[in-house]
């Protein structure tokens, strides 16, 4: 057991390996008692990289597992679908960072109210431990309450005073540290409201048309007239962004929020949706298409696929074009304008280098330059591989994203290329020495990945025919030589 609670990347494959023969039970039994442990502070060697991976399967799995959990857990638990795994210096309204919990639950119990969340968080976790659940909740309404009023007169404190804001926001450890504090304020002061709107939304919103957005929409304005827990009356504007933000967890695509905004608005007029307060879900919308931007821009440079990410950016940005008129000038045609123009500059280095990378793959070489046994490198032919289909998925997807001329150019190019050079590399192929072989094999095998994405699988299949004869034919030829 002890070499499975190494660090070592063996032993945790062989850890991960070993908890996925576990049946559902059992993992769910296994969790339960090791989240036991800790919160008894039994901390045996390796338990949390257990727990860590037993975790991971299970969410692997679709398993849903009834978590033991602490203090800070359940205080987040109103949190929890507002969070995203973002770095913490996203800008996405009505989210909070998951990596910013930590610091923020460090700056509660240090330096905002550190008597009162020690004592509270010892009785929750003593209630959890009895399996109280009543108990625990109620103790942490009371952390709740207490941590709010204390947070509002923090912010309150330092208002107007950058050099006591940035004290602050130094002291609660987040790049935007006022902000995720404003975030947090809003949700806990609207907990109930908006757990008893996401209890009564439908768990999935597969149109969203007509029928579903009225009955929607109903749902949201009963809210809105209601009071929260304090018997204080509801700011609007919150309940609405933080409802959209939990109706947009709920749809088959993020963008068809802004349906719910052209059905309030009863027009399709960008300047009578902005006039109406469900402006908010279009602005909402473009921010995450933003973010999807950032992301695009990250999973290129680290060398990752990218084709559902064009998809959901070309999606919603149609989505918008269609659903709303942004010919006039407006705020929103002008962030749509920037973004597609993003998008295109993002994208056009990987277009325009794509046709050169194949070609220095897959060019003739003379057998002098070829090493006896040689191949070409294989995860260079796997990133080729994948920038074959980035360029294809961006040809599907051209117009939206702004990058259709250069890409017919790209794509027409690997076209032309690929049928004339596959001519060359099946006659190399024919009469490679065994020396040469090898390269010129793994160049076919290459070109076939490539045409399989271009030509589709039929033409990839033919050439891997031809290209088995051809070597058949080089072997058989030489045969009598050797004799």
């Amino acid at each position: 057991m002890m070499a499975l609670m190494t660090s070592d990347g063996q032993a945790v494959e062989r850890l991960r390996d070993y908890l996925r023969t576990l049946k559902p039970e059992a993992r769910a039994m296994l969790v339960a008692e090791l989240e036991r442990g800790l919160l008894r502070g039994e901390e045996s060697a390796g338990s949390e990289l257990i727990l860590q991976e037993l975790r991971r399967t299970v969410r692997a799995a679709g398993q849903p597992v009834t978590r033991i959990g602490n203090a800070a857990r359940l205080f987040f638990t109103p949190v929890e679908p507002f969070l995203i795994d973002d770095a913490a210096d996203h800008k996405r309204a009505g989210r909070i960072a998951r990596v910013s919990l930590e610091p923020i639950w460090g700056w509660i119990g240090r330096d905002l109210i550190p008597a009162e969340a020690k004592a509270l968080s010892e009785d929750i976790n003593r209630a959890l431990l009895d399996d109280d659940r009543m108990k625990a909740e109620q103790l942490t309404r009371a952390l709740h309450d207490r941590a709010l009023r204390r947070i509002r007169e923090a912010i309150a404190s330092v208002s107007g005073d950058d050099k006591a804001r940035r004290r602050l926001a130094v002291q609660v450890g987040t790049p935007r540290a006022l902000d995720d504090l404003a975030t947090l304020t809003r949700i806990l002061a609207n907990r109930d409201l908006l757990n008893d709107l996401a209890r009564r939304l439908p768990n999935h919103l597969r149109s969203f048309e007509r029928d579903e957005i009225d009955s929607v929409k109903s749902l949201l304005e009963a809210v809105t007239t209601q009071k929260t827990h304090a018997g204080a009356p509801v700011v609007k504007t919150d309940v609405l962004l933080y409802g959209f933000v939990l109706i947009m967890g709920r749809l088959a695509s993020p963008w068809q929020l802004i349906r719910i905004a052209t059905r309030a608005a009863e027009s399709d007029v960008a300047a009578r949706i902005a006039e109406t307060p469900y402006a908010t879900a279009v602005a909402i919308v473009i921010g995450e298409v933003e973010c999807m931007v950032s992301d695009l821009r990250t999973e290129l440079k680290a060398r990752r696929p990218v084709t559902s990410l064009l998809k959901n950016i070309h999606d919603a940005a149609r989505g918008l074009r269609t659903e709303i008129d942004l010919s006039g000038d407006s705020p929103w045609s002008r962030q749509l304008t920037a973004i597609r123009t993003e998008v295109s500059n993002v994208l056009r280095a990987e277009i325009e280098s794509t046709p050169g990378r194949v070609r220095r793959l897959l060019r003739p070489r003379p057998n002098k330059e070829i090493p006896a046994g040689s191949q070409l490198d294989a995860t260079d032919v796997s990133e080729a591989e994948m920038l074959v289909e980035f360029v294809a998925a961006c040809r599907t997807y051209a117009n939206e994203l702004a990058v259709n001329e250069m890409t017919v150019r790209s794509y027409t190019e690997l076209q032309n290329y690929l049928e004339s050079g596959t001519k060359i590399l099946l006659d190399a192929l024919r009469q490679a020495s065994d020396a040469d072989r090898p390269f010129r094999q793994s160049q076919m095998d290459a070109a076939i990945r490539f045409c399989r994405t271009i030509f589709g699988a039929d033409y990839a299949g033919l050439l891997a025919k031809a290209a088995e004869i051809a070597v058949q034919t080089a072997m058989f030829e030489r045969r009598p030589a050797r004799a």
